[in-house]
C-alpha cells in the first residue's frame, strides 16, 4: 500500500473512483466527483493535502482538503480548514484502507500547521480518527440552532489550544456547492461518464423536488424525462415528460404550496401557520434547482 500526491494524470482516475465510491450513498446518483473536478481551480484547494491511496499499482483511494473559516462570535474570522470527499472504492471498503488514509492526510496536515479541521460527517467512523461533536468545542453549524447539538458536524483541533477562548460558527466553503450552483454545467460533465443506474436506498439523505420542495421516497414520486426514464430532480406534480407541468413563478410556487400546511404541519412538532409556512419557503426555495436558474434569468 502507497499513499502519494495526487498529480494531472490521475485526475480523471481518481474522479470516476469519487464516483463509484458515492454513488446512491447519500442520494440518488452523486455529486462528489463533480466537486472534486471544479475544486482543483479552486483557490482554497491545497495540493499538498492531496493524496491518492494505490494497492497493486492501482488507485484505490483519495481525499483532498480546502481552506475554510469560522466566524468568531466577537465578528473576527479564524482560519480553519475543512476535507472531502475521502473515496475508497467500494472493492477495498470495510477494509481498514480509508482509516489509514485519513491518519496519514492528517499527519501531514499537524505538519503545515492546520489548526483545526470541521466537516459533516458520521461521528461511528470519524471518531477513530480523533474527531469529536464540533458543539463540544463551542463552534456551532450555521444551519443548526446554536444551542444544538449536531450529529453528524464534527471538528478537531490539530493544534492542542487552537480554539481556547473561541467560540463561533462554521459555514462550508461555497465550493462543495459548484454542482448544486451550476447543474447545467454538472449535467454536461456528468454525461461524460459511463451511464449508471440512480436509485434511493436507505440511509441516504433526505431528497426534494427541486421544484416544490416535496420529499422524493422512490422512483414512483419523481417526474419523468423526455424519454420515459425518471427524473430524480423533480417530483411527478412538477415535471412529466421532460418538460414543468406549469409555468409559474417562484412566488406563484410558493403561494400554491402554502395551501397545504396542514399536511406538512404533520411531520413537525410545532405546527406553523400559512404566513410561517411560507417565510420558510421564502428561505428554502431559492436554494432548489429551478429557482435557482429562475432567479438568474430576473
Amino acid at each position: 500500500m502507497k499513499i502519494r500526491l495526487e498529480e494531472p494524470r490521475d485526475y480523471r482516475e481518481v474522479e470516476n473512483l469519487t464516483r463509484e465510491a458515492f454513488w446512491n450513498v447519500y442520494r440518488p446518483g452523486c455529486l462528489e466527483h463533480y466537486v472534486l473536478n471544479q475544486y482543483r481551480q479552486n483557490p482554497d484547494f491545497i495540493p499538498e493535502l492531496d493524496f491518492v491511496m494505490e494497492e497493486d499499482d492501482r488507485i484505490i483511494g483519495h481525499v483532498m482538503f480546502s481552506k475554510a473559516a469560522i466566524q468568531k462570535d466577537d465578528g473576527t474570522t479564524l482560519p480553519a480548514w475543512t476535507f472531502g470527499p475521502i473515496s475508497i472504492h467500494p472493492d477495498y471498503k470495510r477494509k481498514g484502507y480509508g482509516l489509514k488514509l485519513l491518519n496519514y492526510a492528517l499527519d501531514k496536515a499537524r505538519e503545515m500547521g492546520i489548526g483545526v479541521l470541521c466537516m459533516e460527517g458520521n461521528i461511528e467512523f470519524y471518531k477513530h480518527a480523533g474527531f469529536v461533536l464540533a458543539s463540544s468545542l463551542k463552534i456551532h453549524y450555521h444551519e443548526e440552532p446554536r444551542e444544538s447539538e449536531v450529529p453528524y458536524f464534527l471538528a478537531q483541533e490539530l493544534i492542542p489550544g487552537y480554539l481556547d477562548g473561541v467560540e463561533g460558527t462554521y459555514c462550508p466553503p461555497e465550493g462543495y456547492m459548484v454542482a448544486q450552483n451550476n447543474p447545467d454545467a454538472f449535467d454536461a460533465y456528468e454525461a461524460t461518464f459511463p451511464q449508471k443506474k440512480k436509485a434511493f436506498q436507505e440511509g441516504q439523505l433526505p431528497v426534494f423536488c427541486q421544484s416544490c420542495g416535496m420529499p422524493l421516497t422512490s422512483d414512483e414520486t419523481c417526474g419523468t424525462n423526455a424519454d420515459g426514464s425518471v427524473n430524480h430532480d423533480y417530483c411527478h406534480y412538477c415535471y412529466q415528460n421532460g418538460d414543468f407541468t406549469s409555468d409559474v413563478t417562484m412566488e406563484q410556487m410558493i403561494d400554491f404550496c402554502a395551501q397545504f400546511v396542514d399536511d406538512v404541519n404533520k411531520n413537525f412538532p410545532n405546527p406553523m401557520t400559512q404566513e410561517e409556512y411560507k417565510d420558510m419557503m421564502y428561505h428554502f426555495f431559492p436554494r432548489l434547482k429551478r429557482w435557482r436558474l429562475y432567479l438568474r434569468t430576473i
